[in-house]
């Protein structure tokens, strides 16, 4: 963009084109970049669900599926409500979660951290030894 702003800048200054052609120029290339910026922005949006399926593998054909969809809102709410448990039952719970390898300080939680988490949910694999397969991700 940088360039071709550039270029009918010089453009303009050798005379070769006008003030209004110049004008014209400049606000269809700022047209094109606000619409790339509205598509990707309409193409990365947000998830809504936490889908957790369980199902038996390909050769267990009785076992029972589970289809378990939760609304990230839901999760949001909860987390939110963290404030509420006591500083002594949030600091057990931290330990207990470092010990699994997540690490979480429930006094610093920030939304940011909150979609940071949601979007790493998408990177959770479940392993089960077993007869079913466990998907975890978001939608």
């Amino acid at each position: 963009m940088q360039s071709e702003r550039k270029k009918i800048l010089e453009m303009l200054a050798d005379g070769k084109i006008s003030v209004d052609e110049a004008e014209r120029l400049l606000a269809a290339i700022y047209e094109d970049i606000d619409a790339q910026q509205n598509t990707a922005a309409s193409t990365t949006r947000k998830p809504k669900y936490l889908r957790v399926l369980i199902e038996p593998k390909s050769d267990n054909a009785k076992g029972e599926r589970v289809n378990v969809r939760v609304p990230i809102n839901l999760i949001r709410a909860g987390l939110k409500w963290i404030s509420f448990i006591p500083k002594h039952s949030q600091k057990k719970v931290g330990d207990a979660l470092k010990e699994k390898g997540i690490e979480v300080d429930f006094n610093n939680l920030t939304s940011e951290d909150v979609d940071e988490l949601i979007v790493n949910l998408n990177d959770l694999q479940v392993e089960v030894d077993g007869d079913e397969v466990v998907k975890v991700f978001c939608e």
